[in-house]
């Protein structure tokens, strides 16, 4: 099959990049305070150049009280003065543009944080108010909330205030949710949109977006009656509404007023066939495909999901995207390592580490050797390619985190019974020794382990097959060989997924366990070195 060709110009540039995400707080600290920053990331400009990336997508940079990460949000309009200032921002796009990379920010619409200066009225603002309205408050019953829901991150999903009202907060009790049946929200955010996108930002990650439109007629349902989500087809009260989409449209007309428009993508936990609509022209344009991320290093499973997303793609006319990891899952080259599990349970990133520090042992070379043949096959699909800061070194999940460190809402909120997803967090080592690998002068805010610097870009700058020349070779090479949207499969040899692009080159990944025969042509790059005329298992290979 085919996807929908279209050629790259300014206003398409999205639909083959590559995005590189900074998670800002854990990337680089330029003035020894222990947490990166804005400055910090401007001084890695040139490394970010020579991987060859299209795009960064920064997460949250905003005030916080970092009650969860920096997606409890104080000012959507404003940088948080431990990252640096609107002035920093404005130097921080100007270098990346500069060097010929585009830039997308993270937008949280479903919650803010308590400390908004909103929430702060609500809460000085009498019951049935205007300033309430901002956000969804109800009346329980006595000292019970409204509902029996649960918050995403553990405990009820409602908190109670001074007066006896309830908020509702999907997430953490400093996340309060907005009510977007309000006009005035809808229209701030749109302030918000054109905000940034005057400072030159070129798109959005749209942070839940499938969160945003509730029905909270009552009685409210209880937990044990609620749909499953992923069946819920749009008549969940909660998740996934139809009408989300009304709110998507209106800003969509906002990025369209933009020249060339602004991107934006949709991170949006739905079922594929449910996708399409955050993905469409008339709204956002595109939406993050997380099936790759959920599924084991298994021949069928990434057979089929690269089958289906891009069928749903070329349905709708826009690209897919591609990821392995991100700030909220343990990072691939460990999961790849761990044991297989029939039950499915590594397969929501972070379920295998357990409150009291133990793990499943980790293959650490399985999981690297897979995780590089998998950015291979990815970096050959058609659509873009998701990295998250790290990968391109190797970079192992840290799960010996002690407890007193942790900073993970769910780590708290569940009790300890989830360990959290700090372990994906821990400051990047940019150096073989050092306070912090580099990271900073005054050490980092989740503790480097110290196998960190043998991961480090120091040490892997001069090897020529270390994983971080891996990817700025596949990089560099993509970018020569890329040109039109189309796949075709090409069939053969079990266990081979292999597949031919427009121009004639083609990737193949062994998932079996022994060497197959490569197909007929060049090998211009591999994932792990060739057995004389073979490919090895657990290998990506692409041919001219």
């Amino acid at each position: 099959m085919t996807t929908h060709a279209q050629e790259t110009s300014a206003a398409d540039w999205w639909r083959q990049a590559v995005v590189y995400q900074v998670y800002p707080r854990s990337f680089a600290d330029s003035d020894g305070d222990g947490i990166g920053d804005l400055q910090g990331i401007i001084s890695r400009v040139p490394y970010l150049t020579s991987l060859g990336i299209d795009a960064v997508w920064l997460s949250p940079f905003y005030p916080s009280a970092l009650a969860d990460g920096g997606y409890d949000v104080d000012d959507y309009r404003d940088v948080d003065p431990r990252l640096g200032t609107l002035a920093d921002f404005d130097e921080l796009v100007g270098t990346l543009h500069e060097h010929g990379i585009k830039l997308i920010v993270d937008i949280v619409p479903n919650h803010s944080s308590d400390r908004h200066e909103w929430f702060k009225e609500a809460l000085a603002a009498p019951k049935h108010s205007p300033e309430r309205d901002r956000y969804i408050f109800r009346e329980g019953d006595g000292d019970q909330p409204p509902s029996d829901w649960d918050s995403v991150f553990g405990g009820s999903a409602w908190a109670q205030i001074h007066d006896g009202q309830w908020y509702l907060h999907l997430f953490a009790a400093e996340q309060p949710d907005l009510n977007w049946d309000n006009d005035e929200v809808r229209e701030d955010f749109l302030k918000t949109l054109r905000f940034w996108s005057d400072r030159g930002v070129d798109g959005f990650r749209v942070d839940v977006a499938h969160a945003l439109k509730k029905d909270l007629t009552e009685p409210l349902p209880s937990k044990t009656t609620l749909p499953r989500q992923s069946e819920s087809n749009g008549v969940h009260p909660l998740w996934d509404r139809d009408d989300v989409h009304d709110i998507y449209v209106e800003w969509r007309k906002v990025l369209n007023e933009y020249d060339p428009p602004r991107s934006a993508v949709a991170e949006a936990f739905v079922p594929a066939a449910r996708r399409a609509r955050y993905a469409s022209a008339a709204g956002l344009g595109q939406a993050f495909n997380f099936d790759l991320l959920q599924a084991d290093w298994d021949f069928d499973r990434f057979r089929q999901v690269i089958k289906e997303n891009l069928a749903l793609a070329d349905q709708n006319g826009s690209s897919s995207t591609w990821v392995f990891s991100n700030h909220d899952v343990v990072r691939h080259a460990t999961r790849y390592g761990l044991p297989k599990d029939p039950d499915g349970a590594w397969q929501d990133g972070k379920a295998w580490l357990l409150s009291n520090g133990t793990e499943p042992t980790v293959d650490v070379e399985q999981g690297l050797r897979r995780a590089r043949a998998a950015v291979l096959l990815m970096l050959a699909l058609p659509g873009s390619a998701y990295l998250y800061q790290g990968e391109e070194l190797g970079l192992q999940e840290v799960g010996e985190l002690p407890a007193a460190n942790l900073q993970d809402p769910a780590y708290f909120r569940s009790k300890g019974a989830e360990k959290g997803r700090d372990g994906c967090r821990v400051p990047l080592p940019w150096t073989v020794g050092g306070l912090s690998f580099g990271f900073g002068s005054g050490g980092s805010h989740l503790l480097q382990p110290k196998w960190f610097g043998g991961y480090s870009v120091e040490a892997q700058e001069g090897d020529p097959d270390s994983t971080l020349s891996l990817y700025r070779k596949a990089l560099a090479v993509r970018r020569g060989l890329q040109t039109g949207e189309g796949l075709e499969w090409v069939e053969g040899v079990e266990w081979a997924l292999h597949f031919r692009r427009p121009g004639g080159w083609q990737s193949i990944t062994n998932f079996g366990a022994a060497p197959i025969e490569l197909p007929e042509g060049a090998v211009v790059l591999s994932s792990a070195p060739l057995e004389g005329e073979k490919l090895p298992a657990d290998t990506t290979a692409w041919l001219i």
